[in-house]
């Protein structure tokens, strides 16, 4: 560090007493420890044994030959442009985001964040830059102390809780104005530019779009707004969901994602030729899309309750199919110029982690550049989705669809993919463990 970013640093701490020294795990859930600003400032070697990364998110870990028979540890180094101070907190603290790298200086095979900055490096070999924007839908519920009991929205001005019927409003009658505003100003104050702003179609569901740009800014920066959102609800009294589908018979929460390429220098967006019209790397990038959703589709819905939202969609296609600004085409090419010309992914929930979704979408585009591989024809207004792009609608389909995946293994190495399956085969175990209310209602006195 030389004497100006130190003299930097220390500014930004002054005052701090503990910085939040955290990663991604495969869930996209912040995992790390807590250092003092002093220890942090003298640049202390923090470390963090390597199964953390492959945490269920129930927080049991997979058998330990999966990262290493010993658990050795791996070094938490704080990406030097994500050290912010946290605007919620009441007395001075500050977060970093860190790179969970190998104690010989690798990024890790097990960290997502790695993951997505190798598919940024093979890009970098092309001479390519990708361009990416994320859309996160969320749900601002009241508290819910009983998991039993359903999500309900706040109670409104009008001491009524909403029923529907409000999307695209913008009523202050929810009574989350307050709740809004101190997100907002915890945005500015992280660097955290937002596009629009809206009530999305469902009970007490908004959803926010960030400003498109580098890849692995966008996933740090959805990766912090997702923590925003919960700590600044839980002083308001609220509940964030980025749950896929919290509320059954209303539409789920996605996290569209936004992709373009740019050559590097020139800045030109290699998807739209000089007349306006697409290029061949246009659609190759498609094709590798198609060809490879239905092996990596557990990694952009990654839960049992995804499944939720793929299979009973309000816009939540589960297809590979491509379309002209159709919004039931898995795969939509939005109206725009041919300069903003890009492919929205819209199979990611809002319960993916954005490194490893992004990295897998990005990473299907470039399969198909290298291959020049060509996509089906694109498919407007309503279609039936061809068998050949149906994706798998379970989340047990789409974990033997990956178990069986020799691109997922080409595309991210074997450690991270075994280690990922095992991790959801345990999630998926804990699931059934449960017998739900539904089970008990309906066939205690019938089966």
């Amino acid at each position: 560090m030389n004497t100006a970013s130190r003299t930097a640093l220390e500014e930004l701490l002054r005052g701090v007493a503990e910085v939040e020294c955290v990663t991604p795990d495969l869930n996209g859930v912040p995992r790390g420890k807590v250092m003092t600003a002093e220890g942090f400032l003298e640049g202390r070697r923090l470390q963090l044994a390597r199964g953390v990364l492959l945490q269920c998110i129930m927080g049991g870990y997979p058998p330990p030959r999966f990262y290493g028979s010993d658990d050795g540890d791996l070094a938490l180094n704080a990406a030097p442009s994500q050290i912010h101070r946290l605007p919620w907190s009441d007395s001075p603290r500050a977060l970093a985001i860190c790179d969970a790298d190998e104690l010989d200086g690798r990024g890790s095979s097990l960290s997502t964040r790695a993951l997505l900055k190798r598919v940024l490096a093979r890009y970098a070999e092309h001479g390519l830059q990708p361009v990416v924007a994320t859309e996160l839908e969320f749900f601002v519920f009241a508290p819910n102390p009983d998991p039993q009991q359903p999500f309900r929205p706040p109670l409104g001005l009008d001491g009524r809780h909403e029923e529907g019927g409000s999307a695209f409003s913008v009523s202050s009658n929810n009574g989350l104005r307050p709740f809004f505003a101190e997100v907002y100003r915890c945005m500015a104050a992280l660097g955290l530019p937002r596009d629009t702003f809206m009530h999305e179609m469902g009970v007490s569901q908004f959803e926010i779009n960030l400003l498109h740009g580098d890849p692995l800014l966008l996933a740090d920066q959805t990766f912090l707004f997702k923590h925003l959102l919960k700590e600044v609800a839980l002083k308001h009294g609220l509940t964030v969901v980025c749950m896929a589908k919290p509320l059954a018979h209303t539409p789920g929460s996605s996290m569209h994602i936004h992709q373009s390429l740019v050559e590097q220098g020139s800045g030109s967006n290699i998807f739209s030729a000089a007349d306006g019209q697409a290029t061949p790397a246009f659609y190759h990038f498609i094709g590798g899309q198609q060809a490879a959703l239905a092996d990596l589709t557990l990694l952009f819905a990654p839960h049992v309750n995804s499944y939720q939202r793929l299979c009973h969609p309000f816009a939540s296609p589960n297809n590979a199919c491509w379309s002209e600004d159709n919004r039931a085409a898995g795969l939509r090419i939005p109206a725009s110029s041919p300069l903003a010309r890009r492919v929205e992914n819209r199979l990611p929930g809002a319960d993916a982690n954005p490194y490893l979704a992004i990295a897998a979408s990005l990473a299907a585009g470039l399969y198909g550049l290298e291959r020049q591989l060509q996509p089906s024809a694109p498919l407007q207004g309503e279609f039936e989705v061809p068998k050949e792009l149906t994706l798998p609608c379970t989340m047990h389909a789409a974990l033997e669809r990956l178990k069986h995946s020799s691109l997922a293994v080409e595309l991210f190495g074997s450690e991270f993919i075994e280690g990922y399956i095992a991790t959801k085969t345990m999630e998926l175990a804990s699931f059934f463990d449960e017998i739900t209310p539904w089970e008990r209602r309906v066939l205690a006195t019938q089966a």
